[in-house]
């Protein structure tokens, strides 16, 4: 395994104790209890269970970082350099409706960078993780983004309810941080969407930079509404020709 920093070992541990609850709600589904909380985002007992107990288990060994986290919103504590920031679920929807593709997102943020981040997909045990000029990594085996240079031969994701009119080929998975991730190991050739939370899409930020990925500029201190256009180097700028109106 390649040596990773105390934060990261952390974040996986939290993480990896969180994941049985997903997992046992997953399998029991139709017990779970749903409240609505907008028109098409909804929170389960799981989410918040989950979010609980990672910010429990973050807290104890750094009692002092910062919090941003979908549920439970923004806590700044003494440390106000070093925040987490954490999605318990990224795939609601999905996980909703009994469909296996979702994730538990963790991002360390050092002042105005990403300096670590963890995706992980408890159903099918698959482990993204990167830090800074450490390089990315799926279960411990290296990752890199494809090396496709026609966009003809791409496919990409994207997410939300718009109709796209592109002529190449694209998914919409329902997991912006999957969508990251996937990138990151050369599954899809990139990934664009907006009307983005941080904490969607912070841990995918640097996983995506170390493993070669291009990533638009994004203001960090900015929650909501952020647009990512990320890709492999070689196809970056005729992706983002193609998706000027979308």
């Amino acid at each position: 395994m390649n040596s990773i920093s105390a934060n990261l070992n952390l974040m996986i541990k939290a993480c990896e104790k969180a994941s049985k609850i997903l997992i046992r709600d997953f399998g029991e589904l139709e017990k779970l209890q749903v409240s609505k909380k907008g028109p098409s985002d909804f929170v389960t007992n799981s989410d918040l269970k989950t979010e609980k107990i990672i910010i429990e288990e973050l807290l104890k060994a750094r009692p002092d970082y910062s919090i941003i986290s979908e549920e439970t919103g923004i806590k700044v504590n003494k440390d106000k350099k070093n925040t987490w920031i954490i999605d318990p679920i990224d795939g609601t929807v999905n996980f909703l409706h009994g469909i296996p593709h979702f994730s538990t997102s963790i991002a360390l943020k050092n002042g105005n960078e990403i300096i670590s981040g963890l995706i992980f997909d408890p159903i099918k045990n698959e482990m993204f993780y990167a830090e800074k000029n450490n390089g990315a990594y799926l279960n411990n085996k290296r990752i890199r983004v494809s090396k496709k240079i026609n966009i003809e031969e791409c496919l990409f994701a994207t997410s939300g309810k718009n109709e796209i009119q592109i002529d190449f080929s694209y998914r919409k998975s329902g997991s912006a941080a999957l969508d990251m991730a996937y990138v990151a190991c050369g599954r899809y050739d990139g990934y664009f969407q907006k009307n983005l939370h941080l904490w969607d899409i912070a841990a995918g930020i640097i996983i995506v930079k170390e493993a070669g990925g291009i990533i638009n500029e994004i203001n960090l201190n900015n929650h909501n509404d952020i647009e990512v256009i990320t890709s492999t180097p070689d196809i970056n700028s005729k992706l983002i020709k193609k998706i000027t109106n979308f």
